[in-house]
C-alpha cells in the first residue's frame, strides 16, 4: 500500500522532502529532489540536509514498528553520520532499517543514496518512542 507523508511539518514544507511509509519491508524511505537550494557553496548536497533525511527516514522506520501509517512519534536520542560521497542534483533517498532495540528504544541504521545508486551517507542512531502527551 503506497503511503507518502507530504507537507506534514514546517520542515517538510520548507525543504520539500517526502516520507514514504508504504513498503512491506518495514523500512521507511525519505526522498528529496535536490535542486540549487539544497546545495552548499561547493554545489553538493549540504551535510545538514543529508543528516535531516537520514534522521527522518530512521524516525519513520521506528514509527512503523508500532504504527503501519508511520505516525507514532519517535525522537532521536543520538545520531552518527558518515559522509561517503558528494550528493549531486537529482533524487536522493534515505532508507532506515531496524538493527536492534526493545519496546521503547530502537537502534536504526540508514543509508542515503542518489538515484544512480551512489551511496552518499550512512547513519546509525538510537530513537525513542514517546507518547503524544509528552510532546505537548
Amino acid at each position: 500500500m503506497k503511503r507518502e507523508i507530504r507537507n506534514e511539518t514546517g520542515t517538510q514544507r520548507l525543504v520539500g522532502y517526502v516520507i514514504d511509509v508504504g513498503h512491506e519491508d518495514g523500512c521507511a524511505r525519505c526522498w528529496l529532489d535536490l535542486d540549487k537550494q539544497h546545495l552548499n557553496r561547493h554545489d553538493v548536497l549540504h551535510g545538514g540536509i543529508a543528516t535531516m533525511l537520514l534522521d527522518s527516514a530512521s524516525g519513520a522506520t521506528g514509527s512503523m514498528t508500532v504504527d503501519p501509517l508511520g505516525l507514532a512519534p519517535f525522537l532521536s536520542v543520538s545520531l552518527n553520520v558518515q559522509f561517503v560521497a558528494p550528493g549531486r542534483p537529482g533524487r536522493v533517498t534515505a532508507m532506515g532499517r531496524i538493527t536492534g532495540g526493545g519496546k521503547s528504544l530502537k537502534f536504526i541504521s540508514s543509508e542515503l543514496r542518489h538515484e544512480d545508486g551512489t551511496l552518499i551517507a550512512t547513519s546509525s542512531g538510537v530513537f525513542k518512542r514517546v507518547s503524544e502527551e509528552k510532546l505537548t
